[in-house]
């Protein structure tokens, strides 16, 4: 089986991920590739690595006739832009797999609280399955329609949800401190991304407020406070992560057995008594977690590290469009990192 389909927004650096997977997955083939800023220009001399499998691709500008003919939709598009357009495109193609943050939160109080713009279309919100395979893959399979999550709630998530499931850290007072590469502040130039302003030199942002919070307390049913940290690398996220114990007798084996348990058998998660390194993940679908517990301080932590374009973008949401569209789970997704 080969599904034909179209990426709205392709022009970004995730849009480019997903036409980068894409060239070597067998199951799916583009269709459309729209980028309304770079409308008419050729996706090779925006990105000259993808000319070797997109020699004649040119960036469109949105039409909706552009999905005649097309099975499945990734969108890649800024907050509040998909929800003009997902109303037309949901019972057109078979699924659609959305990477913007317009459908995850299942609250759209939540949503305009943290937005800072009410949802216009609240009644869909729960139609959208939460795109995060490991806790969702049986809603996933069939869903016409994915909302993909946010990089730092996935790392976050992946880290800290089976702890909290096994009832071993307690849910107040969780801390998340993360690091992003460049790519996940997006295409466009801004101030703080410049080569002079990013090299060297490491900052947090987004205190207090940054709307990714919203996402790790719907996942973990928690109380998160949040902090991210901009760092001179172009990809990957490591997220670490510190919580309270909820029951006695913890020590650094129990807290690493229960990541063990819980992701046996998932295809594109490592854990492991290493440290995670963004590195083990550059270029991949994997996530790297481990976890320890300090009885100094009786504090547990937990660290995963992700490519924030492929499971904390692209890689996932090609991953759910694999599960909806009965594709095996895996296919034309890497977990090998690329190294040096």
């Amino acid at each position: 089986m080969t599904a034909r389909i179209g990426i709205i927004g392709a022009s970004g650096f995730t849009g480019a991920e997903l036409l980068r997977i894409c060239a070597s997955h067998p199951g799916l083939q583009v269709g459309f590739a729209t980028g309304d800023s770079q409308a008419g220009a050729a996706a090779a001399e925006l990105y000259p690595g993808l000319a070797p499998a997109y020699p004649e691709l040119v960036f469109e500008a949105w039409d909706p006739s552009l999905v005649d003919g097309v099975d499945a939709v990734f969108l890649g598009l800024p907050h509040g832009a998909s929800q003009r357009i997902v109303p037309d495109l949901l019972g057109k193609v078979a699924v659609v797999v959305d990477l913007g943050a317009d459908f995850r939160l299942r609250d759209a109080g939540a949503y305009e609280r943290w937005y800072h713009e009410p949802h216009s279309c609240p009644e869909l919100l729960d139609r959208f399955v939460y795109g995060l395979p490991e806790w969702h893959r049986d809603e996933l399979r069939g869903a016409d329609a994915v909302a993909a999550p946010g990089c730092y709630p996935t790392a976050a998530t992946l880290a800290l949800r089976p702890l909290v499931d096994a009832g071993v850290i307690r849910t107040d007072g969780i801390i998340v401190d993360a690091m992003s590469g460049v790519s996940g502040a997006g295409r466009p130039p801004k101030p703080h991304t410049t080569f002079c302003a990013v090299d060297e030199n490491v900052e947090a942002y987004g205190l207090l407020d940054h709307r990714h919070t919203s996402e790790m307390d719907m996942n973990l049913g928690a109380t998160v406070l949040f902090t991210p940290h901009l760092v001179p690398m172009n990809r990957g996220i490591l997220a670490t992560c510190y919580a309270r114990p909820a029951v006695d007798g913890l020590d650094s084996a129990a807290v690493l057995d229960v990541l063990g348990r819980r992701y046996l058998d998932e295809p594109f998660v490592v854990v492991s008594p290493r440290s995670p390194s963004t590195k083990a993940a550059l270029g991949t679908n994997a996530a790297h977690v481990t976890a320890r517990f300090d009885e100094r301080t009786s504090t547990v932590l937990a660290i995963a590290a992700i490519d924030n374009l492929g499971k904390g973008a692209a890689g996932q949401a090609v991953q759910c469009m694999n599960l909806a569209l009965g594709l095996p789970e895996t296919e034309g997704l890497a977990v090998v990192g690329t190294a040096p």
